[in-house]
């Protein structure tokens, strides 16, 4: 017997959290590989990137663009699109996710 998408879906939200996140885990892995280093490391290689972004945006080699600017120059694709950074905000939020950067969050209750 074939399962649909539609059914599919179904008995993954009965779920609990824990077993979905499993699935969502083992599901990004099929798509993209496993991981090439340990949580360690990758958390070390991420420290080293935002370093590197930081510095370039210190001296000068990259810049900052606004949130809202890049928002107004996107091109709605769909009526699903997100055109600002709250919808973005209020998109994560009614889908559970969390924002956890101190910067970006601050004082947000997503």
């Amino acid at each position: 017997m074939t399962v649909t998408l539609e059914e599919l879906e179904t008995q993954a939200l009965k779920l609990s959290v824990k077993e979905r996140s499993a699935l969502a885990h083992r599901l990004i892995v099929s798509l993209d590989g496993e991981p090439e280093g340990t949580p360690e490391e990758i958390a070390k290689a991420w420290e080293v990137e935002i370093a590197r972004r930081v510095a370039d945006i210190d001296t000068g080699r990259s810049s900052l663009i606004p949130a809202e600017d890049v928002f107004q120059k996107s091109t709605p694709s769909s009526p699903n699109t997100i055109n600002n950074y709250e919808d973005y905000i209020r998109a994560g939020s009614a889908h559970g996710i969390r924002c956890r950067h101190p910067l970006v969050c601050q004082g947000s209750r997503v």
